[in-house]
């Protein structure tokens, strides 16, 4: 007994020792092919004041002088940078990438925050000081704004709120009505599992119902990601595993301290709650249809997680000085991780622009 328990002493003191050597909590330099830093280059986590409460973005950008590019994570109170170790998308060589975590997600999170802050007016407005926070420091008028799942929902409504502050808005598996996009999930996961012979996972799915009265039933948020990785149709499109896919890319992050690494699981814990029923029953393309600025839907054809026919009649309703809708054929619910050359060229040809002509609805 004795030496087991000196063993797994030691093991959980080798655990935590390697934990905390791949957590330094900061951003290695960018660097060119031959592995040099490249000069003028900009890697940096930044902490400012947003909504009165201290607020933490990661900046990358092989040239500041770069188009600045606002990414909106999804959630509510999910980080996402986790996904340039797995799946990088390259955007740092043509952009100015700010990768913020929102208030009560990741670096964000504090015990400290005020729960009555966690609205969604000041969420649009703690994104909107944001925005005037880059457009300050690099000396740009209107930057772009791309918002991914929850971080779509967030940001149209940014878009439509302050046009004045961004060329364009992008959104990323746009959220339009989300409980009607489970519903639709859950019946294409019931048939597709029936297609399979998969009897137990049908029987799981019809013991976790969904409606449009009644909402997600609590089995069915036990089962629903194992469901939607069993098929292909969630975060990426081979993801299998929400342990593979994010948990262990989160804690093998550099980027990030332990406590950082904590406060990912803490702020997604903590955040959801406030936003997840509005967000549910919210139909944004029945209130949200004008803009004063280009909008942009990037789709992946396998998403289930928010149904890409559900976006795509949400754009048609919308009026917009310019309007682009894209299909990634390749992609579930991450098109810019999943498909990153070709959103690369849409960003710099179109979205840049103010044009649609890589558009399916050009």
């Amino acid at each position: 007994m004795v030496t087991t328990a000196l063993i797994l002493g030691a093991l959980l003191i080798v655990g935590m020792g390697t934990l905390f050597a791949v957590s330094p909590g900061r951003l290695a330099p960018l660097r060119d092919d031959a592995g040099q830093i490249i000069e003028g280059s900009l890697s940096e986590r930044v902490t400012v004041q947003i909504g009165g409460i201290p607020q933490s973005m990661f900046i990358q950008s092989v040239d500041p002088a770069n188009p600045v590019l606002l990414f909106l994570h999804g959630g509510p109170g999910m980080t996402e940078f986790f996904m340039e170790t797995t799946h990088p998308t390259g955007l740092e060589q043509h952009f100015t990438m700010v990768w913020w975590e929102q208030r009560g997600a990741g670096m964000s999170f504090s015990g400290d925050i005020p729960p009555e802050t966690m609205t969604m007016n000041q969420m649009i407005a703690d994104t909107i000081e944001v925005a005037d926070y880059l457009r300050d420091r690099f000396g740009q008028d209107r930057i772009l704004l791309l918002g991914h799942s929850w971080g779509s929902y967030l940001g149209i409504q940014v878009a439509a709120e302050a046009p004045d502050r961004f060329l364009a808005y992008v959104g990323m598996a746009q959220i339009t009505h989300q409980l009607r996009s489970e519903v639709m999930a859950h019946a294409f996961m019931t048939e597709a599992y029936r297609e399979r012979g998969d009897d137990a996972m049908v029987r799981r799915l019809n013991a976790a119902p969904v409606s449009m009265t009644d909402g997600l039933s609590p089995a069915y948020m036990r089962l629903r990601d194992a469901a939607m990785h069993g098929l292909g149709v969630g975060q990426t499109r081979e993801m299998r595993s929400v342990i593979t896919g994010i948990f262990l890319p989160v804690w093998q992050m550099r980027s990030y301290t332990v406590m950082d690494k904590i406060n990912v699981w803490r702020g997604k814990i903590w955040s959801r709650p406030f936003f997840w029923d509005d967000l549910l029953r919210d139909d944004l393309s029945a209130r949200l249809t004008d803009f004063e600025l280009p909008v942009y839907f990037f789709l992946g054809r396998y998403d289930h997680t928010a149904n890409p026919d559900l976006s795509r009649a949400y754009l048609e309703r919308i009026n917009a000085p310019v309007k682009g809708l894209y299909t990634f054929e390749n992609s579930a619910h991450s098109p810019i991780f999943e498909e990153p050359g070709r959103a690369t060229a849409i960003l710099l040809r179109d979205v840049l622009h103010g044009s649609n002509s890589l558009a399916d609805n050009r």
